[in-house]
């Protein structure tokens, strides 16, 4: 498993294969719903310099202040989907070359990222509170006041961060959509073997 320094180059992006596992250590900075919406519909971001902190952890860290300064209690990724609306739009504004979440983007984003020549990272087998062990200093905070501690953003420099798979590789390749294509055309030999009709029709559930 390799570890990849931040910020990611465009060798090392492409260089990293669909459901690779890896880690990353250099800066990074947080965000959730807030910091897209603002960013794009508002232009309102913080004043990061994003050529040289260019990954963006999708999370709303769980924080606490000490006499030292600001420490993570926990950092448990979130359901990068949610944000697709304004995904790629937020890759192409900052020309991010990693993202790092839980679960998948959609279509526009992995386009925007193959633009950028840049990967999806989503997390495996982790929780929130091995990941906060792995942040080695909390560098700045960026509107604590109007956003609180979960919606504000936080610039983070970490050390063997992970592991994450390649979700979206830079050439615009998706593991989960390419998973779920292969399952479906699996489906038939499976059904067979289970002796299940060609014809059965499956109850679908509705939520």
């Amino acid at each position: 498993m390799r570890n990849i320094t931040l910020p990611l180059s465009e060798a090392d992006a492409e260089s990293l294969k669909l459901g690779e596992m890896v880690t990353v250590s250099g800066l990074l900075f947080t965000g959730r719903s807030r910091f897209h919406i603002r960013a794009i519909e508002d232009d309102v971001y913080p004043p990061i310099d994003y050529e040289k902190i260019n990954c963006f952890f999708h999370v709303g860290p769980v924080m606490r202040q000490t006499e030292e300064g600001w420490e993570v209690v926990s950092c448990e990724p979130t359901s990068s989907i949610r944000f697709e609306r304004y995904g790629a739009d937020v890759v192409r504004k900052f020309r991010l070359r990693t993202l790092i979440g839980k679960t998948t983007m959609g279509p526009e984003t992995a386009k925007a990222l193959k633009e950028v020549r840049g990967v999806y990272l989503s997390k495996i087998g982790l929780s929130g509170n091995a990941l906060r062990g792995q942040v080695k200093k909390v560098h700045d905070v960026y509107f604590l006041d109007e956003l609180g501690k979960t919606e504000c953003t936080w610039i983070y420099e970490v050390e063997n961060f992970g592991p994450f798979f390649v979700a979206m590789d830079a050439n615009g390749r998706n593991y989960f959509e390419e998973l779920s294509a292969e399952a479906n055309a699996r489906m038939p030999e499976i059904e067979k073997m289970l002796n299940i009709p060609a014809d059965y029709e499956y109850t679908e559930v509705n939520g």
